[in-house]
This record gives C-alpha cells, structure tokens and sequence, in this order.
C-alpha cells in the first residue's frame, strides 16, 4: 500500500485529505508542524507528500527545497495561494505539481494517482528506454541507469528534469510546445498548468548549461516552444 505523508495545520482539510486517500485504498500520516516534516521523512518511507505552504514551524516552500535536496519524492503543495509567482515559487523549488484550496477531493486524488504511477514507471526504467547513451556536447545521458553526467561530473536531477531532458535528448530538432511537454511529462491534459515547463526547463539550463542565460543546448523557439540542440556549439 503506497504512503502519503499529509503536511496540513487546518485540521478539517488535513482529514478531508485523510478520508478521501484511504477511501481510495493509501494510507496516510498526518502533521500539522511544519518543522517535523524532515525528522518524519527521514524516519519512515513515503511515496508522496501533500504539502500545505502555510505551516506553523517552518513554511512549505523550505519544506519542499529540503525534501528535494535529500530525496526524489513526488511533491504536490496544496495552497491558498494561486497567483503565478508563488505556484512559479514552489515548482522552481521542486514541487511536482499544486492544487489551490479549495479544492474539488476527488481531483486532489486524481493528481496524487497520477503522480504516483508516474513516479512509478519513471523510477522502473519503463519510461526513458531506447539508446544505452546519448551525448550532447559534454552532457552524457544514460536513459536505462538513470543517470546524467556533464564533464565527468555526475549531476543530480529530479525524476521530472530527467525525464524532461530525456525526451528531449530522444527527439532532437524537434520543437515542443510547453502544452505538449506538459502533456508528455506530466501526463495532465491541463494547458494552464503548462507554466511548470518553463519552470523546470529553468532549472535544468542551471545544471547543464554552460551559461544558462545563453543555452545552447535547450534553446527556446519563440512562438513554438522548446527544442535541443543536438549538437550545441559549447566553445
């Protein structure tokens, strides 16, 4: 039975999310203080984590960036806030996905399935499959082990950022548009949670760009969308 860790001080919201989760056959732990969450992660195994920003303790956007430098866990806030910069806040500092209070139950369980199997196929190798290798410029993919290297240095990325990269690295020349990487990747038909793309591809630019406010290797094509460059010119 997979394990979700709910991390929410509104009692009635935290057990709305309880009830609906268990109903749908996962079992939950509840915490309501935001500074026990790494304590808690660090001493049980969980599968995914429903975060609330506004917490008692410590705030969920620090929650999520330390969760994210010590483990690749699916990580959805759930917030009163809907405005661009903090959905854009969170998802920059690793979030997989949120939902804005209020919030419809049986969607919340939808993501949180969605995410689950995702996870899932990604870290059983079903997802990225194909070539042993593939090499752009100094950055060295290996879609079967999982593992991403630039100039010899092993790089540490996120399930979503590997497999973003990973796709992109399967298809190159290609343009996608952000609603079709959403779609791919994320495997939501949402095209106004699209914004996660430009997001993560953001965060991926910082870890194999040479000078990421100039990439070479990810370029961006001005009304169309995203494609790698095969080939990048890195002198």
């Amino acid at each position: 039975m997979e394990k979700i860790l709910i991390v929410e001080d509104d009692r009635k919201i935290a057990e709305l999310e309880r009830d609906y989760l268990e109903n749908n056959g996962y079992e939950t732990v509840l915490l309501e203080d935001g500074a026990q969450v790494l304590s808690e992660i660090e001493a049980n195994r969980y599968d995914l984590v429903l975060l609330d920003i506004m917490l008692p303790g410590c705030n969920g956007y620090e929650i999520c960036r330390t969760i994210r430098e010590k483990i690749d866990i699916p990580i959805l806030m759930v917030t009163a806030r809907s405005e661009a910069v903090d959905v854009i806040r969170g998802l920059g500092l690793g979030a997989d996905d949120y939902i804005t209070k209020p919030f419809d139950p049986s969607q919340l369980v939808a993501r949180v399935r969605s995410h689950l199997r995702q996870y899932a196929r990604l870290t059983g190798g079903k997802k990225c499959e194909g070539k042993e290798r593939i090499t752009v410029g100094d950055v060295t993919i290996e879609p079967k082990t999982w593992k991403v290297w630039k100039r010899n240095a092993e790089l540490k990325l996120p399930n979503r950022e590997f497999e973003l990269l990973c796709f992109l690295a399967q298809n190159p020349n290609i343009v996608f548009s952000k609603e079709k990487l959403f779609e791919r990747i994320w495997g939501f038909d949402y095209v106004s949670d699209a914004a996660a793309v430009s997001v993560h591809i953001n965060r991926l630019r910082e870890k194999i760009e040479d000078d990421p406010r100039n990439p070479k290797i990810i370029e961006m094509v001005w009304g169309g969308g995203y494609r790698l460059n095969p080939q990048p010119d890195l002198e």
